[in-house]
């Protein structure tokens, strides 16, 4: 439950690159220093006291939020010292002497820069003082013999940052990844009533207000950026977000029960909502503290429903989890992995969902899916069935369905239309171990 990360060198600048700097209200600002300062006036540690350690003093939140919802922070990067900062950021490789302009920390200031969705965070006007201020500084440092020529420290300056892998999970590209696979991949379960403009969500708007329109017709970041901003979200009790108590009927929900303690569902959001409350609450001190790393294949939502009719008895309010497999014409078997998941708890009367399609992360599948609309094409299917009997994932939604679970399988022709009223239909009496 997952982007192309920088490597181990430039990750350590994102957080001191991304964006720069605030200042105090009484203190000067960087564009209060005129370029055209003297060859004396300009010594680093003058650039760094005026233009630089106003940065480090002031109270407002850094512009590393561009591309980071929390744990990085500029001032993390800045020392009180102009030696030991100077120091600490060219043990690092952050700055180089020989080419100031090349510096990897002004690349990456301007990172986002030119993203409009990002302007709102950071104004031109300052991150253009930001990188002057750095760009001055660095320039004076290299230009200082003295300084140019220090020796490497036996003890280096120490940050105040965080790991490397830390400072990467808090890349809001990443989270976003993170959202689509988890959240936007099931808005189908939730669509008719909380997709912002449908006629539905228009009635309800009416009745109940704008809170209930939170799936943005502008796509997934920007319902993502919605939550962050609405209450659904409880950062100090993520597993009792109303994004999470609603569908579970918990908190009243006028759409009734959408997921159950456990499923595919409640275990996607549940996961995401707590690793954004771990992240903007500073819990991960650690790579060793951040969840396992998502090695799951990409999720993909769609509106074909797949039905199994004649469930037995046994099966009736438990847990039911159906994978599809494909069949590969060119090698006359069974895909090695399911093409398409689905759960929910079994009726008397039977069983139905939709599918949400799976794509391994990177492959020719995901990304024509990722471009266009995700489907599955009518022919020959094979279905495996498995159902909680034993109530494993109510009782701890980290529980994976599996082998233990598993109660047999059936091919089937598939049609895969979409809408309720097109449903995919097996007979369950077919279902063999």
């Amino acid at each position: 439950m997952s982007p192309t990360y920088l490597s181990t060198t430039l990750a350590i600048t994102v957080g001191a690159a991304a964006m720069f700097g605030c200042h105090e209200p009484s203190a000067p600002t960087p564009t209060d220093v005129s370029p055209a300062t003297t060859a004396a006036e300009s010594t680093a540690a003058k650039v760094f006291e005026e233009r630089i350690a106003p940065i480090f003093k002031s109270p407002d939140p850094s512009s590393c939020t561009r591309c980071h919802l929390a744990t990085v922070d500029i001032k993390q990067y800045i020392l009180p010292s102009a030696t030991d900062t100077f120091l600490a950021l060219r043990e690092q490789g952050l700055i180089d002497l020989d080419k100031p302009e090349n510096s990897k920390i002004l690349a990456l200031i301007n990172r986002g820069a030119d993203d409009p969705k990002a302007a709102g965070l950071i104004s031109a006007k300052r991150q253009k003082a930001e990188y002057e201020a750095f760009a001055a500084w660095i320039k004076a440092c290299a230009s200082d013999p003295t300084l140019r020529n220090v020796p490497k420290p036996e003890k280096i300056p120490a940050l105040a940052t965080k790991p490397v892998e830390v400072i990467r999970h808090a890349r809001k590209d990443r989270i976003l990844a993170s959202f689509e696979t988890n959240i936007w991949s099931l808005r189908f379960r939730c669509m008719n009533c909380h997709t912002e403009g449908t006629p539905q969500n228009d009635k309800l708007v009416k009745e109940y207000g704008e809170r209930v329109a939170w799936f943005r017709k502008a796509g997934p970041e920007a319902t993502m950026d919605y939550l962050f901003t609405s209450k659904l979200l409880d950062l100090d009790k993520p597993e009792k977000s109303l994004l999470l108590t609603k569908p579970l009927n918990e908190v009243k929900h006028g759409g009734g029960v959408k997921i159950v303690v456990g499923d595919q569902g409640y275990k996607a959001i549940r996961a995401w909502a707590e690793d954004v409350a771990a992240i903007k609450k500073g819990k991960y001190a650690a790579a060793a503290d951040l969840p396992p790393k998502d090695v799951a294949p990409k999720h993909f939502g769609t509106e074909a429903w797949f039905r199994l009719n004649n469930t037995p008895a046994a099966w009736n309010g438990k847990l039911l989890q159906v994978d599809v497999y494909a069949w590969d014409a060119k090698t006359g078997a069974w895909e090695k992995d399911p093409i398409a998941t689905s759960d929910r708890a079994c009726g008397d009367k039977g069983w139905q969902h939709t599918v949400t399609l799976l794509a391994a992360l990177g492959s020719d599948r995901a990304k024509s899916w990722a471009k266009g609309k995700p489907s599955l094409p009518a022919g020959k299917y094979l279905v495996k069935v498995f159902v909680d009997s034993a109530n494993k994932a109510q009782k701890d939604w980290t529980a994976r369905i599996g082998t233990e679970e598993f109660v047999g399988a059936a091919e089937f022709q598939g049609r895969w239309a979409e809408g309720y009223g097109s449903m995919t239909i097996v007979d369950a009496t077919g279902i063999k171990k």
